[in-house]
């Protein structure tokens, strides 16, 4: 996809949800030199740019336009003139009220190169999160999309009320909860069914989504009721009736749930994605940062005799990553490993070590430690040598263990887990402030780190739901002051997630 010269891709980012961008929307993201992104742009798919990719934010508000369109124009130009691969990254669908056809022309006239990207307009998918179809047989087979507010040049409406009012069956106004009166009022005086279901959906597609559900005479009163804001969608028609029956979204086991994130940050995703899988608002965090040890003359001496070893184990992936990165930078591959047995403390280890082409010879029934230390009881391990590769200053049970069994066994340090240096402040602050469900911690380490940076204010953690990976991590956490109420069994990012959902399903049930 990427350019040989200066282009500009026009891309729908979609609503709320980061995982509904489309495949070639992401492509773009991941090959731009630069993003130009608005205010609705979910943060997640920036972190999927390059490490060097510049982002510019040129986000409108109603009432406060941070750039202007000609001049969010006059930069896409000019970016483009330089040679740079440029994303507009926009909310929705560029060509649907996102003043993508506008930039488009601007660029056209301009003499660049661009492409256009759509994306999953909030039209239809907001409603569909709220379990609203905009057409259903037998209530809806017309749909009319309208802009909630037009532009404010204009003297007069250029809306045709009497012919939306009782013409179609599903009207979807984008941008409309500031002019809300005013819609009502105009279609109730072009003949509309004061009866009429309607349904206003706020930040739609996403962990925070509220949805107020009325009629036209008083849907007004309870969205002022509530204090719904914008950004929402409102939808007018009959399907609105459906959506009891076919709610999906907010019945999520975590919907609305704001789940602290403190893993790494390049680990964090894979925690984050299964959260967001039930509702949940995944708040990243990242209380460690994993760092190789450079210039690690003891790994590549060890390297240059693997095959005199009987047994590779590996306890993370960050081990798998690092050893075979240096394996690979010594000039060697995985035929390296010929007549050495590997065993990986869990499945994410394993699937690591599969990555590499290379099928473990053992995983322990339990994923710690301990676990792999029982396991080896029956695996005849006097006498045999055994490589461990693994981070610094960690618990020694495995390696002890191992040589209270009969093996010898050389500990190679190949990274350090340290505290990050710009630990996310906005994730400390929704702490302090009451406003974090959930605080999850995947090892010792992110127990550790966190309460360094957070001092005293540790404390705030008891606060919320704390749900460890495992005993060891529950631990490290009591033994700060802490109180554990969820203790993963299956010692895994799935089996953690698994058991705050079982968390908050037994507590509705009671």
């Amino acid at each position: 996809m990427r350019a040989n010269k200066g282009k500009v891709y026009l891309v729908g980012a979609g609503p709320g949800e980061p995982r509904l961008i489309t495949v070639k929307g992401l492509e773009c993201i991941r090959d731009a030199d630069v993003i130009v992104y608005d205010r609705l742009t979910n943060e997640r798919l920036l972190e999927e740019s390059q490490p060097n990719a510049r982002k510019i934010y040129v986000g409108k508000e109603s009432d406060k336009h941070t750039v202007s369109q000609g001049e969010i124009n006059d930069l896409l130009i000019s970016e483009a003139k330089k040679g740079m691969v440029v994303v507009r990254l926009k909310g929705g669908d560029p060509f649907l009220f996102g003043r993508g056809g506008e930039e488009a022309v601007a660029l056209a006239a301009a003499g660049i190169n661009f492409d256009i990207v759509p994306g999953v307009t909030s039209a239809t998918a907001v409603p569909a999160y709220a379990g609203i179809p905009v057409t259903h047989r037998g209530l809806s087979s017309s749909l009319c999309i309208i802009t909630g507010h037009e532009a404010s040049e204009k003297a007069a409406s250029i809306i045709a009320w009497d012919k939306l009012a009782t013409g179609l069956d599903t009207l979807v106004f984008l941008m409309g909860m500031e002019r809300l009166p005013y819609i009502v009022e105009h279609l109730l005086a072009n003949g509309c069914d004061p009866v009429t279901p309607v349904a206003v959906i706020q930040d739609g597609a996403g962990p925070r989504q509220r949805t107020i559900v009325g009629t036209l005479t008083d849907i007004a009163g309870k969205t002022t009721a509530e204090n719904i804001t914008p950004p929402a969608v409102v939808v007018v028609g009959k399907v609105v009736e459906l959506r009891e029956k076919l709610r999906w979204y907010d019945n999520l086991p975590l919907f609305g749930k704001r789940v602290l994130v403190t893993r790494s940050r390049h680990q964090a995703s894979k925690l984050s994605d299964l959260l967001l899988q039930y509702g949940a608002a995944p708040i990243e965090m990242p209380a460690i940062s994993i760092e190789p040890i450079t210039n690690n003359r003891q790994l590549g001496v060890t390297l240059s005799r693997l095959s005199e070893y009987d047994w590779l184990i590996f306890t993370s992936a960050n081990g798998v990553e690092i050893f075979f990165n240096q394996l690979s930078a010594s000039g060697m591959d995985a035929r390296g490993l010929k007549g050495v047995k590997v065993c990986a403390i869990g499945p994410y280890t394993a699937e690591s070590i599969k990555r590499r082409g290379i099928l473990v010879d053992y995983m322990p029934d339990e994923f710690i430690s301990e676990g792999i230390v029982d396991g080896f009881k029956d695996k005849d391990i006097a006498n045999k040598r055994v490589l461990l590769p693994r981070a610094a200053d960690v618990r020694s049970e495995l390696s002890t263990g191992l040589k209270k069994l009969g093996a010898y066994v050389d500990e190679i340090p190949v990274y350090n887990i340290v505290t990050p240096s710009n630990v996310d402040s906005i994730g400390r602050q929704m702490l302090i402030d009451g406003e974090i469900d959930v605080t999850t911690f995947t090892s010792s380490s992110t127990v550790n780190n966190l309460a360094s940076f957070l001092n005293d204010g540790i404390q705030h953690v008891n606060d919320t739901i704390i749900a460890c990976i495992g005993p060891v991590t529950a631990a490290a956490a009591t033994d700060l002051g802490l109180r554990v109420d969820i203790v993963a069994e299956e010692h895994t990012i799935p089996g953690l997630v698994q058991a705050i959902v079982g968390y908050f399903e037994s507590t509705r049930k009671v």
